[in-house]
């Protein structure tokens, strides 16, 4: 008899509740860095000295924001460095990296030889230690060479217009405490606008009466595997489970819980039963109640 209350409550429950609906659920994100938000200097660290520096500029609503910047087009062979303070990974395998940048157009340029480069690159270290002062080039890790889609011109720069370029990365796998990011210039005329380092979790839910706790996801596109609990009033009726996805979205959920014996499934909890013996209860309560 236990065994078909609990198969009746399973089947009844699926009228009230797809799976798909809590799959919909989009991923949460958790910031790191914002450059955009920082109050005082940035503080990055530059070598060599003559290289890129550290300005103000004001966003479209008039609000101060730090960057950095490297025009050194007339000289070749440029090696300009730029590296970040220490990022804690706050349990993290994989982090995504948007920078936001303006890039000169060389042929703009009037007088400059054949020099001037469009690109720039974007390395990373990972490290325990949070107090580097040097730049220690061969130990850092490319992660892409970055191209503007815009390119801005002199033009551009008499009319006020900015072309933004916006370019997400990421890197996978990290294990140590935290990590660097550094910005090669090879003689570009460059603007780092912002800097914004983020990661994904799958974010908290409920399906099948069971409660997935929002969870970091993992390195590379391997799936997190996380067992559920049963809300409150229920029990489990196969183990609930679900998979975390590299995109911070919940995949293949297996298993369930259903509720107790005097316990009635309403969406994501379980309520009292509302049977007719309740119904005549109430019933003759209130006609003892209403007399005169």
């Amino acid at each position: 008899w236990e065994r078909f209350r609990l198969w009746v409550n399973f089947n009844k429950s699926l009228l009230f509740f797809s799976p798909l609906c809590a799959l919909s659920l989009s991923f949460s994100l958790v910031t790191l860095l914002d450059t955009m938000s920082a109050l005082g200097d940035l503080g990055w660290e530059a070598y060599p000295a003559e290289g890129w520096e550290e300005i103000s500029v004001m966003d479209e609503r008039n609000t101060p924001m730090r960057s950095y910047q490297v025009c050194n087009v007339m000289e070749a062979n440029q090696n300009n460095w730029l590296r970040t303070r220490h990022i804690p990974r706050d349990g993290a395998q994989r982090v995504y990296i948007e920078i936001k940048f303006t890039l000169r157009d060389c042929n703009s340029l009037p007088g400059v030889p054949g020099t001037c480069k469009e690109t720039f690159n974007m390395y990373y270290y990972e490290s325990n230690n949070p107090n580097l002062w040097f730049i220690k080039e061969s130990q850092y890790i490319k992660i892409d060479t970055i191209a503007a889609d815009e390119s801005f011109t002199q033009t551009d720069v008499g009319d006020r217009v900015m072309k933004l370029n916006t370019e997400v990365r990421d890197i996978s796998n990290l294990s140590k405490k935290g990590f660097y990011l550094a910005f090669q210039d090879v003689g570009a005329c460059i603007a780092l606008v912002s800097l914004r380092v983020f990661y994904k979790k799958c974010p908290l839910a409920v399906l099948n009466l069971a409660q997935f706790p929002d969870t970091v996801t993992g390195g590379d596109s391997a799936l997190v595997e996380v067992r559920g609990s049963c809300v409150n009033d229920s029990e489990e009726f196969e183990a609930p489970r679900m998979y975390c996805s590299g995109d911070g979205g919940w995949l293949v959920p297996i298993g369930r819980c259903v509720c107790k014996p005097g316990f009635e499934e309403n969406k994501d909890y379980c309520q009292r039963e509302f049977s007719m013996q309740h119904f005549l209860l109430l019933y003759w309560q209130l006609l003892i109640y209403s007399r005169p």
